[in-house]
């Protein structure tokens, strides 16, 4: 029901829309020529490609690229977003499992899924990755909270049973996006801190930071190489670029600024559905409080479980405002976030399940009033459909369809580039459009492009002279380049190819080292007079091999923990030492 507005309007585009389809589409070319985790996508900054997936977590652009298959092109956004949806009912509805009825938990599920922040997420922003975050936290939260054995040792406390699919599932936040890897981190942190407390126990800060080692180490083969090869890469645009910047985005913030005003409307929209979503929260918890009263004993919320997921909405709602700045500076990779609003989506499970506890009727009561509630609530969920399908959602126009975007792809075309991660002091901008495979010319810097009326992008033509020939690829797959020429002179191929340190380039077999780095980010090769055999091959640098040991070892370690887990007689003898 939730994508229905989806399917009624057709085809939809959203903010990062053409972003996850070009990866999608690369992806595929990618597995078809046998690399089964791509590094480089082809087609970015039209046809000379950016480090993107090393940068950009796995999971949602290897499943769009799977999807795409097995459906229809134009369906793989819509299947995407139902797999997240659901996945999001069906884990706020297992968190609530824990101290709600079944009937209860499953109202929470579908409250979660059509809450406000949820389809805005979906319709609006398109923000894929950040989507499948409602599957993830909810789950996180359901394993931080369990607590089966209170009057146990130490070690039998702690390893459980849910340390091992706590680490599992840190491990799927930080593949699915890195900004809900970040703020599962601290909400681990915070949770488990916090249950640690009140239990006078450090089981569960214990069972919290084995898991959380384990998790992150699991992704090493993708988590080492983006934080070491940070530095080849602008990732600091993620951050600074005035949109980004945390110091823009409080709460219902205003701007002045002609860049930032068109801003404004998401910004304003985002503020009031976190608004809204806490403040629902914040009734809820507030109502189910007073019926614990007349609950007694059997009140569904147990002290211990409760507080730590209602401190979640309050801390949620303190981020928003200028005086936490000092937090988001002091805190490692915080400020990647980009937009406090994000930690709505932290909110999402608390305020479905507060909301689930405060308006389901008493079990002593007939059976009318719990019709009603179901009722009420399902016209509820229809209409937050409708509203945000008229709100939030962004019917394509032409030329911007997944249709479109294939055939643009399929015909060479190529897609913009991102500003992250372009070359360091360089500027994709500069990139122009219709380039040859290589450009032979005596100046490494040369200018390769024009801009034309109506137009900020640089076109290349032929007729323009600033290549003395052109020598077109012999073999050109995502991660290997071949060509061959004779150079009349000593000089330069500009290869459309954008620079990156994993690429090695060989001249007649020998190896060689580009020119000084270019304005525009492109790969210039010295190469001498005469016969010229170029190659040039991504390599598997020494950080992917750590990060791919790492992953090793972890598995290793996930299989020991398991069987930790599985054999309490062994867990006994380690709490006796």
């Amino acid at each position: 029901m939730a994508t229905a507005p989806i399917l009624l309007h057709g085809q939809f585009c959203g903010d990062d829309f053409e972003f996850h389809a070009g990866s999608w589409f690369d992806v595929q070319q990618s597995w078809r020529h046998g690399i089964v985790y791509p590094h480089w996508m082809p087609s970015a900054n039209y046809n000379a490609g950016e480090p993107r997936f090393m940068f950009y977590p796995p999971l949602i652009w290897m499943l769009g690229a799977a999807l795409g298959f097995v459906l229809p092109w134009p369906l793989v956004p819509v299947a995407i977003v139902f797999l997240c949806l659901a996945g999001t009912g069906f884990a706020v509805r297992a968190l609530a499992l824990e101290k709600l009825s079944d009937a209860q938990a499953t109202l929470a599920g579908c409250a979660a899924l059509f809450s406000g922040f949820a389809l805005f997420t979906a319709y609006e922003r398109t923000a894929f990755a950040e989507l499948a975050g409602g599957f993830w936290i909810p789950l996180v939260l359901l394993f931080a909270l369990r607590d089966r054995n209170p009057s146990a040792g130490l070690w039998r406390r702690t390893l459980d049973g849910s340390t091992l699919p706590l680490a599992l599932l840190i491990a799927g936040c930080w593949i699915s996006d890195g900004p809900v890897g970040v703020m599962v981190s601290y909400l681990l942190v915070a949770i488990a801190a916090t249950a640690s407390a009140m239990a006078r126990s450090w089981a569960p800060l214990l069972r919290a930071s084995i898991a959380a080692a384990l998790g992150i180490a699991l992704p090493g083969l993708y988590l080492i190489p983006a934080a070491w090869e940070e530095h080849w890469a602008d990732l600091r645009a993620a951050a600074d670029y005035p949109v980004f910047r945390i110091e823009n985005n409080w709460l219902f913030a205003r701007h002045t600024d002609a860049l930032l005003a068109p801003f404004g409307t998401v910004l304003h929209r985002a503020s009031a559905l976190c608004v809204t979503m806490i403040g629902v929260a914040a009734v809820g918890m507030g109502i189910a409080m007073l019926r614990r009263r007349v609950m007694r004993d059997n009140h569904p919320l147990a002290r211990q479980w409760w507080i730590p997921l209602a401190m979640i909405p309050f801390v949620a709602l303190f981020l928003q405002f200028r005086i936490s700045g000092v937090l988001w500076n002091l805190l490692p990779k915080l400020r990647f976030l980009q937009y406090p609003w994000r930690w709505t989506l932290v909110a999402e499970a608390p305020m479905a399940i507060f909301l689930a506890a405060a308006i389901w009727p008493s079990p002593s009561n007939r059976r009318w009033p719990r019709i009603l509630v179901v009722s009420v609530c399902a016209a509820a969920f229809l209409a937050s459909a409708a509203v945000a399908g008229k709100a939030f959602l962004r019917v394509c126009q032409e030329g911007d369809t997944i249709s479109d975007l294939r055939a643009q792809y399929d015909a060479g075309r190529g897609m913009e580039g991102t500003d992250e991660y372009e070359p360091a002091d360089s500027d994709h901008w500069k990139l122009a459009t219709g380039l040859p495979d290589a450009c032979f010319t005596a100046d490494s810097d040369a200018t390769l492009g024009v801009i034309g009326e109506g137009s900020p992008t640089p076109a290349w033509r032929f007729e323009q002279g600033s290549c003395q020939a052109v020598v077109s690829f012999q073999h050109h797959d995502p991660e290997h380049i071949q060509l061959a020429t004779n150079a009349p002179h000593a000089g330069y191929l500009i290869l459309r190819l954008v620079s990156y340190p994993a690429w090695r380039i060989r001249v007649n077999g020998r190896p060689t080292e580009p020119a000084d780095p270019r304005d525009d980010g492109l790969i210039a090769v010295p190469v001498p007079q005469g016969p010229i055999d170029l190659a040039i091959d991504w390599t598997t640098t020494p950080d992917v091999v750590a990060g791919r040991s790492v992953s090793i070892a972890a598995i290793l370690l996930l299989i020991a923990l398991g069987w930790l887990e599985r054999k309490p007689d062994s867990l006994r003898q380690v709490s006796s030492r």
